[in-house]
């Protein structure tokens, strides 16, 4: 079955800065957590299904996916460096006349383009598919990520009162952008080990 560093793994990719979660931040932010909520089952539910076709895709695939997790990760890392700049350079967001949040639907249409989960669907599909069937592994990674994420929409929801002066939201979007920082060298740091 599933080991304790398979928790360990989907909690601290869930909960640090990525694409997901400065979405759900922004979208507590302008619109309240219990609007973003559609968004979070959204993004769980395409991260469950992201987990599920890797695995079955990676199952035979394994020592292959091995050859090219490296060059994967440096593109994936290079990605979200670029998105942390962009998130540091960015400014209060101009409001439209009706903003929305995200749909159940687009969160879950968003993980196909988010470097950052397919990442994580590849680590898991490598280091747990061949110990534990798909759907447990699906199952476990859904229960793990949604409290994770929701503690993004949740902050998003408190801040969104205090982050509408523009250095406010400079000085979050910094902080964001050098997480995101961290986060990438972390992942580079455990591939190249």
């Amino acid at each position: 079955m599933l080991d304790p560093s398979f928790f360990s793994y989907v909690t601290v990719m869930s909960i640090t800065p990525g694409p997901n979660n400065l979405l759900l931040a922004t979208s507590g932010v302008n619109f309240g957590l219990r609007r973003t909520l559609p968004m979070a089952f959204g993004i769980m539910l395409g991260c469950g299904i992201q987990t599920v076709i890797t695995g079955l895709a990676l199952e035979g695939l394994l020592h292959w996916m091995g050859a090219i997790r490296l060059p994967l990760t440096l593109a994936g890392c290079a990605y979200l460096l670029w998105l942390s700049w962009k998130i540091f350079r960015s400014s209060a967001p101009a409001l439209r006349e009706s903003p929305r949040p995200m749909s159940v639907l687009n969160g879950a249409l968003f993980q196909a383009v988010n470097p950052k989960a397919w990442l994580m669907a590849s680590n898991v599909a490598l280091l747990y598919a061949a110990d534990s069937p798909v759907m447990v592994i699906m199952l476990s990674f859904m229960m793990m990520n949604l409290p994770c994420i929701l503690v993004w929409a949740a902050l998003g929801d408190r801040l969104g009162q205090h982050l509408q002066v523009n250095w406010k939201r400079q000085l979050f979007n910094s902080v964001m952008a050098l997480s995101l920082v961290v986060t990438t060298l972390w992942m580079l740091v455990d591939v190249l080990r």
